[in-house]
């Protein structure tokens, strides 16, 4: 800057020295023009001095940054290296104890073998009688499951209705069949003597008068003091009369109206003494 300005004063003093009033106030101008370039040339260059010592004061900051995150990079690298080290060892100290393993001599591992080979056996003779013991236990569970499904347990009242049941649907033969069963499994039961009093009317219905007389003397004789009583002596009375023996047909019934007198059956009985000859 010095070196320029003292160009300008020299060719300024040249030109006073040599120049018209004119020329010299020319060349003042161009000097005044020259200074002031000079000035703004100063002023740009500061400018661009301060510019490039933030530029580069921010590149100097970006590059420390960089530096730290090079720095915080390597030592993270390092450390995987360090944990990578410590499995690798680890690696190497089971693939050491995998081959002391593979190493230990044929006899015992054939030994090992002979050993297992006697428990396979042993274990499959185990399972082969426990599955011939399982297939019969299956075997007798369903023989038992369709014997009760054929044969559902019943209650002595249940069984007593069933015989009701069927002797009121006319299929006589098993009203007969489950009062039999039912006389058979409760012998003292309260419905005892309408159970047999029953098989009588199902006898009665087939004209087997026979077998009917038989058993209403059941009901008569093992169950005086029941209501089928009187009953079963009308009834009987009646099957004598069936099978033409007055004789006993007329001895029933005199004993009935004599025995109960105020029963619906002594009115029956009456009428029927009243027939018989």
């Amino acid at each position: 800057m010095k070196y320029i300005s003292g160009i300008a004063l020299l060719l300024v003093s040249t030109l006073v020295g040599c120049a018209s009033q004119s020329s010299l106030d020319n060349t003042r101008n161009d000097v005044d023009s020259i200074k002031t370039r000079l000035f703004s040339m100063d002023r740009d260059l500061a400018a661009v001095r301060e510019e490039s010592k933030s530029s580069v004061g921010a590149i100097e900051k970006g590059f420390k940054s960089d530096v730290s995150a090079v720095r915080k990079m390597s030592a993270d690298i390092q450390a995987t290296i360090d944990t990578t080290k410590g499995e690798m060892q680890v690696l190497n100290g089971k693939l050491d104890d995998a081959m002391l393993a593979v190493k230990k001599p044929a006899d015992d591992l054939a030994r090992y073998r002979e050993d297992a080979d006697k428990r396979i056996i042993s274990l499959e003779d185990r399972i082969l009688k426990q599955q011939v013991q399982l297939d019969a236990l299956s075997k007798k569970m369903a023989e038992l499951a369709k014997v009760k499904k054929e044969e559902p347990v019943s209650t002595p009242d249940s069984l007593y209705l069933k015989g009701l049941d069927s002797l009121k649907a006319g299929d006589v033969a098993t009203a007969r069949e489950q009062f039999g069963r039912f006389l058979e499994q409760n012998p003292k039961h309260d419905l005892a003597a309408n159970a047999h009093y029953w098989i009588g009317e199902t006898y009665y219905s087939e004209k087997n008068y026979e077998a009917a007389i038989l058993s209403y003397q059941e009901v008569i004789k093992s169950y005086p003091g029941k209501d089928k009583v009187v009953a079963a002596m009308l009834k009987q009375a009646m099957s004598f009369n069936e099978i033409k023996d007055s004789k006993s047909a007329r001895y029933v019934l005199k004993k009935l109206v004599e025995g109960f007198p105020k029963s619906e059956e002594a009115k029956k009985a009456k009428l029927l003494l009243s027939e018989i000859k």
